[in-house]
């Protein structure tokens, strides 16, 4: 079956829904309402909408065809007159699952029994023999003042039954690196490892990384003879100044094609989820102020190299073990949480682009937070331009596979906008010292402003003579 392409508006009272489905004939639509739940069939298109509140197929619902536009109109009426149905625009939220509650109860309850023909020793007997070897324990440690047995723990690792190893969203990804090094996968830092690294490995051939791609020489050099990069610093993204984001017809498509899914994570994957959000956006920030807003063909190499989530499939959080908390953290970030995360996305801009700078990676941050400050909708249009570069190389590709389509759903149906926004306002005012990175960058830039000092000095005394 076919998506077609579809957009919503609504009034007070009803909510209508624009469906282009071309070459058909209106006597073989099939429409169907359930609560939220608007399904559309015509062959060979299906479209099926979860909207935000209950809609009724009542006397004022309608649906017309227009064979000489293609476009299907149906309208449905609120089941609350003057209910607000929020991001009708966000076609990824629209298009996901409705969420389904599991039975807390059972579904099966046992009301009553016939009478056993057995004497009731014998059943005692039987319910003895049946009972597990833990309840056994149990039963034994209830004779003993609650003595259970205990066993001398076994100092070698788990045996580690499977080979595959899951990386991406949610951790819902593997084999996409089996042949990669059949390919020419530039920034892949795991090499031939890539499936089989543990993440603990993975963190480690990162660092490792950075530090062999760390060049002294060209962070001087880039810090002295830096008119370029004031030009890159003076930049404004004209993407930032527009009011309202309003997608465009290429943006809706390209949310059309997106994966239907409904995901479950867990209250710290969720959070984590945010932290990687942050180093994604650092990325395209940093491409497109270097390059203006014009993509290169270095573009999706650039992206991918900063984003320790692609490169090392080493994801945030990177607080050390003994920092994280044993229960399920609140849905705020401390400064910490947020300056952590960033880091890594600050020392592979030193490393690894063309241009390196900490007041570019500075900038950066500031990018990042104006684009928060907006909304999902501008986050969404940033993850739909970062999908497009990656979608035009033959080998970065993967990683819209297993990071930027998964979030590109992500943001529009599960992310909170409060949360979005409590983000931006503490990357604002967020301080990254250059102490955090290092690499004694403060150190560098005295040394490299003295040696301008006298080297000007003695441009004057050559002169005066």
């Amino acid at each position: 079956m076919i998506t077609p392409r579809f957009h919503c508006t609504q009034t007070l009272e009803v909510v209508v829904v624009s469906i282009y489905c071309p070459s058909v004939r209106a006597s073989d639509v099939e429409i169907n309402v359930d609560e939220t739940l608007l399904t559309v069939h015509i062959n060979p298109y299906f479209l099926r909408i979860n909207f935000p509140h209950s809609v009724l197929e009542d006397g004022q619902s309608s649906a017309t065809y227009d064979p000489s536009s293609g476009y299907l109109t149906v309208t449905l009426t609120k089941e609350v007159k003057g209910q607000e149905f929020p991001d009708l625009d966000l076609l990824a939220k629209l298009l996901a699952p409705r969420h389904v509650e599991v039975p807390k109860q059972p579904a099966i309850e046992v009301i009553g029994s016939e009478a056993s023909s057995q004497s009731e020793p014998e059943e005692l007997v039987d319910l003895i023999d049946a009972i597990s070897l833990e309840q056994r324990e149990i039963l034994e440690a209830a004779e003993n003042d609650w003595q259970f047995p205990q066993t001398i723990a076994e100092s070698s690792s788990p045996l580690q039954l499977s080979t595959k190893r899951y990386y991406g969203f949610l951790n819902m990804y593997t084999g996409y690196f089996t042949h990669v090094v059949h390919a020419e996968n530039d920034v892949n830092e795991l090499g031939s490892e890539a499936e089989s690294c543990l993440p603990e490995e993975r963190r480690a051939k990162r660092l490792q990384h950075e530090e062999k791609k760390w060049d002294e020489e060209h962070y001087m050099a880039d810090y002295v003879d830096d008119e370029y990069i004031q030009e890159l610093l003076a930049w404004e993204d004209p993407g930032l100044r527009d009011a309202e984001c309003i997608f465009t017809e290429s943006e809706n498509m390209t949310m059309l094609n997106l994966p239907r899914k409904e995901y479950l994570p867990t209250e710290l994957q969720q959070r984590n989820l945010y932290l990687i959000l942050l180093t994604l956006l650092f990325a395209s920030a940093y491409d497109r102020r270097t390059t203006q807003h014009d993509p290169t063909p270095e573009s999706a190499w650039t992206i991918c190299s900063l984003i320790p989530a692609f490169s090392a499939l080493d994801p945030p959080p990177y607080l050390s073990s003994e920092n994280v908390p044993l229960s399920i953290p609140t849905p705020g970030f401390t400064d910490h949480d947020l300056a952590s995360a960033l880091v890594p996305s600050y020392r592979r801009s030193l490393a690894f682009p063309l241009y390196r700078s900490f007041a570019m990676a500075d900038a950066c941050r500031n990018d990042v937070a104006a684009v928060l400050a907006k909304g999902r909708r501008m986050v969404t249009r940033y993850l739909l331009e970062m999908k497009h570069v990656l979608d035009h190389h033959e080998v970065y590709y993967v990683y819209n596979k297993i990071w930027v389509d998964d979030f590109c759903v992500w943001i529009q149906a599960s992310a909170s906008d409060e949360i979005i926004l409590d983000i931006a306002q503490q990357l604002k005012v967020l301080a990254i010292t250059k102490s955090m990175i290092g690499w004694n960058i403060e150190n560098l830039e005295d040394a490299a402003l003295v040696d301008t000092t006298s080297s000007d000095s003695d441009s004057d005394d050559e002169s005066s003579k």
